[in-house]
């Protein structure tokens, strides 16, 4: 299993070889591994129970000779389209083509060898304790506040914008602080001298509060502000609520007095009996600290949780030694080699002979059997990643989970969870590697979910220079992770970046790409090819691309189908729903003919007053099938009993959806979650905004489980869907059924769970319920379309160099 080549070298680096060898030596710690697995779960025995609607097992796959015995015989005369032009595919209606070379290609790999790098460099000053050595460069990655090559340079990060006469801490930014600033992180706690110094004074808690009695003055304070004071709520029911960010309330949050509300000094004990006051607009924001008062220190959320092998610490993995990478998962050849992660083993190292340097192992080989496609992630400098989750102001930004008082998981409906699921999936994934020479697609993992909303956050983000929106804020940041790729790694030109892989989680996805990378693959959720809208959609002037100059985005879409993604959105894990299995509920029990809840725009209370949002389209759908009142107490024009369109939001929202056939998916500002809403709950979704793509929707055959409308047919919406008859409306709900999970994160979610249950023995509903099906989610879907995607892009015919071990027979291959 272990093949070590002849040695001439120091006695030193013989007495280092003998101690990975003997760890090596250990088959079994390769072939059956200690650490946690699925198989509690008993996740290996429902992966291959799970059958095709024609019986197919999807643990089994044609023997390799069927393609080698039929080669004369074309994929589409052995796979034939059925008679809407799709192809299934481990239980999924793929566009013909594709389900058709999936079937016959893609269910024949094989396992191909990978030498592994396994690196050693070391970094400055073992980086002064204050960051982590990326051992392949020997190049320190600095915590939050931190830099220089050993990190022992300390940042002043100030939490306030300079002080004026009217100002005396500055303007408003969301780190705002009157209290003691950690210029560290540009976070304000009490401080020293308090009973509590480690308790947040976020935001309004270090102000002055106050109920609004006349006009308020809009021009002098920025977007993001207004927002939040629109927001906040008032001290008594109905009266509205402003803040004086020029008068500090030291009175109250450092008082003593127990008449007083205070802040830093309330004891929680005392406080949740009702014994003291405390001023309610204090919260505790700030990730790795829970309850109402921050009285108990929790875990943080990180990537993957550090993988076991290091410490988070509010969001950056604080790796121990001989690991790094965003998430600690990367060994060193100073790792214990029966710790490697799974996506590692087993491996067949070869230490070389010309492998030290003053008597040092600086590097090896682990060859390790693996199926394509490969992706090699990028260990980006912590600030596109790891410092954007250590500095957030607010715990549930731009992340799935936090963690309880009993660092139980408690899931997030942040939508834009789901770049941190990806990244997940992508860090442990079998398809991972650390060769790029090998590898196949290259992962940009620029967190641009975590910038964009971070833009506000402080004043070292300089969101001046480009004068408050957020879309050009964000596209400098894509360009910088450009710069650091050309710069430090060799595989961008060799394809242009048409190999690369970016993800855009934002509302319109990537219409504010930089020019120079949109070559690469996107990741959206925003799939607008323009044809119709060709403008920026959002209703939210911050995140306005229109007023990007063309000279930094160019002219391009914001969606290619040709190259991009639209994936799903990140939907929490919800254990009632998925015991009672929504998304099978049979047609019978869906009494509503269609259904839509939701902000239906200025017409209604509480909606939203541009006349831009969604579009437009919402607003449309409520004027000819509102079936709650609004403002005016009017219906829509063609009200009937079993359409249901209304704006205030549901208590059932998801029984509703599963009591109903069909579903509308129209947008919001930009994307919306209505898509994964009605698969998820076995709705068949009607997709209404023109010339823009749905999740797979490039890729899956869309007439097999929805229906789309032009934006022009909305007043015929009712006469088209009872148009449908049960045979054709039974076929779209069965294919629902069989397709659910490629619109769930399964994958990172029951990683959290192999986590949870590791550290503290936790199997909670959502692990158990997920557990018991198939594994066909988000992240496998993203898998088999990049498998695809490799032989079949057309930009891969002239692709030239090295040619590559496929798993695959010949003639699944281009002709090149």
């Amino acid at each position: 299993m272990v093949s070590v080549q002849k040695l001439n070298c120091s006695w030193s680096l013989v007495a280092t070889i003998v101690s990975i060898v003997a760890l090596v030596s250990v088959v079994q710690l390769f072939l059956f591994p200690s650490g946690p697995s699925f198989d509690y779960f008993g996740y290996n025995q429902v992966k291959d129970s799970c059958f095709l609607a024609n019986g197919t097992n999807y643990g089994e796959t044609k023997g390799k000779n069927d393609i080698l015995q039929n080669k004369r015989q074309p994929l589409s005369g052995r796979f034939p389209a059925d008679l809407h032009k799709a192809v299934v595919y481990r239980g999924a209606p793929w566009k013909a083509e594709i389900g058709q070379w999936l079937s016959g290609c893609s269910s024949v790999a094989t396992l191909v060898k990978v030498n592994e790098q396994i690196s050693g460099k070391k970094c400055k000053d073992g980086c002064s304790g204050q960051g982590v050595c990326n051992h392949e460069f020997g190049q320190c990655r600095c915590f939050h506040g931190f830099n220089g090559d050993g990190c022992s340079e300390r940042q002043e990060l100030s939490c306030n914008y300079p002080a004026t006469e009217e100002l005396p801490y500055g303007r408003w930014v969301v780190s705002i602080c009157s209290a003691y600033c950690d210029t560290t992180r540009a976070m304000c706690f009490c401080g020293e001298g308090t009973k509590y110094p480690n308790r947040p004074v976020t935001e309004s808690c270090g102000f002055q509060v106050f109920i609004k009695t006349g006009p308020f003055n809009l021009p002098e304070l920025p977007l993001m502000a207004l927002t939040f004071i629109v927001n906040s709520p008032p001290t008594e029911p109905g009266a509205p609520e402003d803040v004086d960010w020029s008068k500090a309330d030291h009175d109250n949050i450092f008082t003593t007095n127990a008449s007083l509300p205070g802040w830093c000094n309330v004891d929680p004990v005392e406080a949740y009996a009702l014994k003291v006051k405390f001023k309610e607009e204090c919260d505790c924001k700030y990730d790795g600290l829970y309850g109402r008062f921050c009285e108990t220190i929790v875990s943080s959320t990180c990537i993957n949780q550090c993988s076991g092998q290091g410490h988070c610490r509010g969001g950056f993995c604080q790796c121990e030694n001989g690991w790094y990478g965003v998430d600690c998962s990367i060994p060193s050849v100073h790792s214990a080699v029966n710790d490697w992660p799974q996506w590692l083993r087993p491996s067949q190292i070869s230490i070389p002979d010309n492998g030290s340097v003053g008597g040092n192992i600086v590097g090896f080989k682990a060859v390790v059997e693996k199926k394509r496609p490969l992706i090699y992630v990028y260990d980006l400098p912590p600030e596109f990643n790891s410092i954007l989750l250590e500095g957030r102001h607010f715990k549930f930004e731009c992340i799935n989970r936090i963690y309880d008082q009993d660092n139980a998981t408690v899931w997030t409906d942040q939508l834009y969870g789901s770049q941190i699921a990806m990244y997940e999936s992508m860090l442990a994934s079998p398809h991972r590697t650390l060769n790029g020479e090998e590898a196949d697609y290259y992962f940009v993992p620029a967190l641009d979910s975590c910038i964009i909303t971070r833009a506000a956050d402080s004043p070292h983000l300089n969101m001046e220079e480009h004068r408050g929106l957020r879309s050009s804020f964000t596209l400098e940041f894509y360009r910088k992770a450009h710069d650091h790729i050309i710069q430090q790694y060799p595989y961008w030109n060799r394809s242009s970046g048409r190999d690369h892989i970016w993800s855009f989680s934002w509302d319109e996805g990537a219409c504010y790409a930089p020019k120079e990378i949109w070559n690469s693959m996107m990741l959206v959720h925003w799939g607008n090819t323009n044809s119709k809208h060709n403008h920026s959609t959002t209703a939210y002037w911050g995140d306005n691309w229109d007023e990007v100059s063309p000279d930094r985005r160019g002219n391009h879409t914001c969606f290619d189908p040709d190259k991009d993604l639209v994936i799903p959105a990140w939907k929490r894990p919800d254990g009632t729903a998925l015991s009672l299995k929504l998304w099978a509920r049979p047609r019978k029990e869906r009494k509503t003919l269609f259904y839509f809840n939701g902000n239906l725009g200025p017409a209604y209370e509480h909606g939203r007053p541009e006349a831009t949002y969604s579009m437009g389209i919402r607003q449309k759908l409520a004027e000819e099938f509102g079936s709650s009142p609004n403002k005016k107490g009017e219906l829509g024009k063609q009200h009937a009993e079993d359409v249901i369109v209304m704006a205030q939001r549901s208590d059932t929202y998801h029984e509703d959806l599963a009591s109903s056939v069909f579903c509308g998916v129209m947008p919001g500002d930009g994307w919306s979650g209505r898509m994964e809403d009605s698969i998820l709950q076995g709705c068949i979704p009607v997709v209404i905004q023109d010339g823009i793509f749905l999740p797979w929707e490039n890729v899956l055959n869309y007439e097999s489980f929805a229906v789309r409308l032009g934006e022009d047919e909305i007043p015929n919406l009712v006469n088209i869907l009872r148009g449908f008859n049960e045979t054709e409306v039974e076929f779209m709900l069965a294919n629902l059924k069989n397709i659910w999970q490629r619109y769930l994160y399964r994958d990172a979610i029951m990683l959290e769970a192999e986590r949870q249950k590791s550290a503290y023995g936790y199997i909670k509903d959502w692990a158990k319920e997920l557990s018991e099906v198939c594994d066909e989610d988000i992240f496998t879907t993203f898998v088999q379309i990049l498998h695809y995607k490799l032989y079949n892009d057309p930009w891969r015919r002239q692709q030239t160099g090295l040619k590559k071990e496929t798993g695959i027979p010949q003639e699944c291959l281009l002709k090149v």
